[in-house]
């Protein structure tokens, strides 16, 4: 029979593909153009936004439109233009579009555009009609035909004429219709997809969330008419015993004869990437009615090759089913390995060797469909940038990759851990008799049918980070009877939660250095550098692995030079808007510079995450969040790569493996910093696993300056490395006497004859600085009478603001920003990272690099950030902190100008205190004023003191703080100390006094009060004052009547009090007379008294 004979007829101009045979699909007999066909192309098409197409008949007639598929109806140009009432799938958490006057642009119709996420041209949820006619051809006789839809999304209904064959409501698997035998000629098949939610699985689920891949209407990958005999394979499942070199075959005969069956079944299994004898076993097979499985033992022999991250050897496996004369054949074929994966104590391993995960997530995000691709070459891009980047490993966060990511992955030796497509949290939950539980099992029994055999397909949870106030008892239900079902893999509740002892391992948040919520307590952010922290406290009170779950989330700049390529579907609005915030501040012209060195500081936080997680003897892996960028949830930059798996410019695939392979030399140091009269110690450690232990391994190493020049060198004795970490190799001790001070370092250690070396930056200082600045410059701190003074002489001064007289919002830290402030409401830090010159001349005498390295935490430890948008645009700091995104704010800690015919130099930075101990501080100071003694300093923009002056709150520091009561770590002083992060709480244990309660400002002296700043705690609304009093006192007995007294409502934002008139007081009194939840305590985060 010709090609044009089996032609799809009605819509269709060119006749169709006949792509070659995927694994697992089914395989009747006859030549490949008589069994399948190709229903790509044309199709008609119709919107029902109403419903109305079931009532009315609609499978029974014509539809008006046309539409390609695969595809989406989106894409294409159908559906609802977007508007600020948009109905998205998804949460949006920072509200402020929809309110703040910053945004009022973007609410306009016909420019409106959303910060939160990529967006489509068009949206649509409800129910969408797809139509074309069909020729089954005469050969197909006595046959059924089998309608296979690849990835549908979502719920998918099928007629052919006008019977109806029943519906499909997967996330995650071909859509398969049994149409029976149908007549030859011609048929109208009509399907009905609907992309609502049809089961609640979470609206931030990236199975169906605008967040990432977008909530779209239509089917993609193969579609496909196939024929098949009445009898038939119709699944077949390996089971490997790697240990013992076996297999067990599993075959589920379907028969749809109406009568027994007799025939034979061959199993066929031949070697995909390596060279052994292929193996056949047969077994006669009486079939009934109902169908029958079939299940047989494979010896595989002792020269089976086994798959594995270094060597993914597969086999193919063609299971027959001959029933003889007149019965006809059918055939299947899949790919599998031979491998164990298994929890063995806290690590896991893979064919009995330790196997540490070293994972990324994917959450479905690919912009120039909206979904994921069902090509092979799509997914090879995937994986190999991933493994590029040294990692062996993706979670798949509420969602399950279609098999050309499986076949791939299986080929390259790569592992997945799979969800079930939920996030049921955010209006679902697991466990309490929803619709999403029984939901969960059929969707997990259809992913297991279709992806099982894939030896890549390691790891399964239920989905991320679930509700439900019985989800530990559901869940551990949940994981008991999948581990008994199907034992090829390792199971786990949830990504994030809960830890239950059902777990097999467990893949939690706790183990990295910013938690969700930490903001500046975190460990990145609260303690010094320094290369000893592991997770071994972890580790020990557990007994099954730990997978970190979703470490990392730093963020770098938005790369403005991306948005050209998106030529598809969604589009970058959000990256529209922070273009034209920064532009609005005069910075357009340092995009570029802000995502280079925002990007440099991403890297270095990732390479401390990892460091951490590979130096933890017994861990079991972790998943970054995310080795590419999420565009959603308020817009998360946090990858090295963008969202289409392509590098940002600042980190190659070469320099991310320095410290994230299967090898990886890691050094532990107790700190960065050192002097010249101290001895440089670091323990050499090394994690290691590769295919087999490295005999004889030797560790090299040298102490290098920014030249790249040798302080010292050495090799550390020979040993043989098992596979595992927490090997020790040895020590290294450097005296540093002779090493320059004031430089950044490098210890570079590398095992000789391999690839493998990392590297860190240390810093050596000076063991004593004179701190005393120049005779014609004078330090203050303050703008007072003194230094005007001396400005108006055209003399040179140094401010040095106490970080907590700077009148600022900002909350900065050393890392950069943790997801995203839009996101998380606001968590610090805000900023990420530093940019500077480091040819400055104010930094001749101080190692920096133009970006924030570890030297850099010292100095923005407790320091403040001055925003100077309504200072001249010209001015640009020499240290400027880079400003999250959605604010854009021009920020400095040091900058110089011209004031009052003089030159000034400001700085937020501590550069005054324990100068004795902080060897990074003085060593600037020293710097800085070396440069202001100098002809150098000579600033360019003019600023009036009263522009200075702005900078600052009215009097210097708010002054100290006592209340009535407090909780232990949530004390008064917290509460004017300049970190909105800290808070003042009364005591709540062992319960709560009563309202009122008050807290007292000391000024230090008494001066003109004008009013108050109150800032309410910024993670959650326990504690904020709804009713309030102030009152001012001289002497802090005599109150008097109140100054101001109102009620505030509930919210993060500040809230500004102005007095009627200015008060001479030098205490100010703050009475919270209710709060808002009608709770008997209360909290500031910040006081402010102007």
């Amino acid at each position: 029979m010709t090609v044009s004979a089996l032609a799809v007829l009605g819509l269709v101009p060119d006749g169709p593909r006949l792509p070659a045979e995927p694994a697992g699909e089914p395989a009747p007999e006859g030549a490949p153009a008589a069994r399948r066909l190709d229903l790509s192309g044309t199709w008609a098409f119709q919107l029902d936004p109403q419903d109305r197409g079931v009532a009315e008949r609609w499978f029974a007639q014509p539809l008006a439109e046309r539409i390609r598929l695969p595809g989406s109806l989106q894409a294409q140009g159908f559906g609802d233009d977007v508007a600020v009432d948009t109905k998205w799938t998804g949460e949006i958490v920072d509200r402020s579009f929809f309110t703040s006057h910053r945004y009022e642009p973007y609410r306009k119709p016909g420019n409106v555009k959303y910060p939160c996420w990529l967006q489509p041209d068009k949206v649509y949820a409800g129910a969408a009609w797809y139509q074309r006619e069909i020729e089954v051809p005469a050969a197909w006789q006595g046959r059924h035909a089998v309608l296979t839809l690849e990835r549908p999304h979502w719920e998918t209904r099928v007629w052919v004429g006008d019977r109806a064959f029943g519906s499909n409501d997967s996330l995650s698997t071909p859509h398969v219709y049994d149409l029976g035998p149908l007549p030859a000629g011609k048929h109208r098949l009509t399907v009905r997809v609907d992309n609502r939610m049809i089961v609640n699985v979470g609206p931030n689920s990236h199975s169906v969330s605008d967040h990432t891949q977008g909530n779209w209407n239509g089917i993609a990958g193969e579609m496909t008419l196939a024929c098949r005999a009445p009898v038939w394979i119709d699944d077949v499942q390996v089971y490997p015993d790697a240990a013992r070199k076996t297999a067990r075959v599993v075959v589920k005969v379907g028969n749809a004869a109406g009568a027994e069956a007799r025939g034979t079944l061959s199993l066929d299994v031949s070697p995909r990437t390596k060279s052994v004898a292929p193996l056949r076993k047969s077994e006669p097979v009486t079939v009934p009615a109902d169908g029958k499985s079939v299940a047989i033992e494979l010896p595989m022999g002792e020269a089976a090759a086994l798959w594995d991250e270094f060597s993914p050897a597969l086999y193919r496996l063609q299971a027959t089913l001959d029933l003889g004369a007149g019965g006809g054949r059918d055939l299947r074929a899949i790919d599998f390995g031979l491998r164990d994966f298994q929890a063995v104590g806290t690590q896991f391993a893979l064919n009995g060797r330790p196997f540490f995960v070293r994972g990324t997530l994917d959450c479905c995000i690919y912009p120039l469909t909206g979904y994921p691709p069902c090509d092979e070459a799509g997914w090879r891009k995937v994986i190999e940038a991933a493994r590029a980047h040294g990692l062996n490993h993706i979670r798949f966060h509420s969602w399950c990759p279609p098999e050309a990511a499986f076949a791939v992955a299986d080929r390259l030796g790569f592992t997945f851990q799979v969800e079930i497509a939920s996030w049921a949290n955010s209006g679902s939950s697991v466990g309490d008799g929803k619709p999403v539980d029984a939901w969960l099992y059929r969707e997990a029994e259809r992913i297991l049918k279709a992806y099982g055999n894939h030896p890549s397909f390691v790891m399964m949870a239920y989905g991320n980070e679930p509700a439900g106030k019985n989800q530990k008892a559901w869940l551990g239900e949940w994981v008991r009877y999948w581990r008994k079902t199907d034992p090829r893999r390792v199971y786990t509740s949830g990504a994030g939660w809960p830890e239950i002892p059902e777990n097999q391992y467990h893949n939690i948040p706790g183990p990295r250095i910013q938690g969700w919520g930490e903001g500046l307590k975190s460990r990145i952010n609260a303690r010094p550098p320094e290369t000893r922290t592991d997770y071994a406290g972890w580790v020990q009170k557990r007994n099954v692995p730990i997978v970190s779950h979703e470490i990392g989330q730093w963020c770098a700049y938005p790369n403005f030079d991306e948005m050209k390529k998106y030529t598809g579907h969604l589009k970058p609005k959000n990256f529209e808007i922070f273009r034209d915030f920064l532009a609005a501040n005069h910075m357009g012209d340092q995009a570029r510079d802000f995502l280079i060195a925002s990007g440099k500081l991403q890297t270095l936080c990732y390479k401390e995450e990892i460091e951490s997680a590979l130096r933890t003897p017994g861990f079991g892996g972790f998943q970054l969040l995310d080795l590419h960028d999420f565009p959603g949830q308020g817009t998360a930059l946090v990858g090295v790569l963008d969202p289409f798996w392509e590098p940002k410019g600042y980190v190659t695939p070469e320099q991310f493996r320095r410290f994230c392979n299967s090898t990886v030399p890691l050094a532990r140091m107790e700190k960065r910093y050192w002097t010249v009269s101290e001895t440089f110690k670091a323990d050499i450690e090394i994690a290691h696993f590769g295919p087999a232990p490295l005999e004889g391994a030797v560790a090299a190493w040298k102490v290098v300056d920014e030249t790249g020049r040798a302080l010292a060198s050495g090799r550390l004795p020979a040993r043989t490395v098992p596979v595992g970490n927490g090997t020790p190799l040895g020590t290294v001790e450097v005296p540093l006497a002779n090493a320059a001070p004031a430089k950044r370092h490098a210890l570079v250690v590398g095992i000789e004859g391999t690839p493998f070396e990392n590297d860190w930056d240390v810093w050596v200082f000076a063991d004593a600085v004179d701190p005393a600045p120049p005779a014609d410059v004078q330090v203050a701190a303050s703008l007072d009478e003194a230094a005007l003074a001396r400005l108006k002489a055209g003399g040179k001064v140094l401010l040095l603001a106490p970080p907590a007289a700077v009148k600022s919002n900002v909350a900065i830290g050393f890392s950069s920003v943790f997801w995203n402030t839009a996101w998380t409401r606001n968590q610090p830090p805000h900023t990420l990272g530093l940019l500077c010159d480091p040819k400055h001349p104010a930094f001749a005498a101080f190692p920096a690099e133009g970006w924030s390295n570890w030297q850099w935490w010292e100095l923005v430890h407790g320091s403040a950030a001055m925003i100077l948008d309504d200072l001249p645009a010209e001015l640009r700091p020499i240290v400027q902190p880079i400003d999250t995104w959605f604010e854009a704010r021009r920020l400095g800690l040091l900058f110089e100008a011209k004031v009052g015919g003089g030159r000034l130099m400001v700085c937020s930075m501590d550069l005054a205190k324990d100068l004795d101990r902080r060897v990074v501080a003085r060593q600037l100071r020293r710097s800085v004023l070396d440069y202001m003694a100098g002809v150098s300093f000579a600033p360019k923009v003019a600023l009036a003191p009263e522009q200075v002056a702005a900078l600052f709150k009215a009097g210097g520091s708010t002054g100290k703080a006592k209340a009535d009561s407090e909780a232990q770590g949530y004390e008064a002083a917290n509460a004017v100390d300049g970190d909105p992060d800290t808070i003042w709480h009364t005591a709540w244990e062992p319960a709560p006094a009563p309202m009122p309660h008050h807290l007292v400002v000391d000024l230090g002296k008494e001066r003109p009060v004008r009013g108050i700043v109150y800032t309410p705690r910024q993670d959650m609304e326990n504690g904020r004052i709804a009713a309030y009093e102030v009152y001012v006192s001289k002497d802090g007995a005599a109150w008097g009547e109140a100054v101001a007294r109102g009620t505030w409502p509930d919210g993060a934002a500040k809230r500004a009090v102005r007095f009627a008139q200015p008060a001479a007081a030098r205490y100010v009194k703050l009475v919270a007379k209710s709060e808002v939840k009608g709770n008997a305590f209360a909290a500031v985060a910040e006081l402010e008294v102007e």
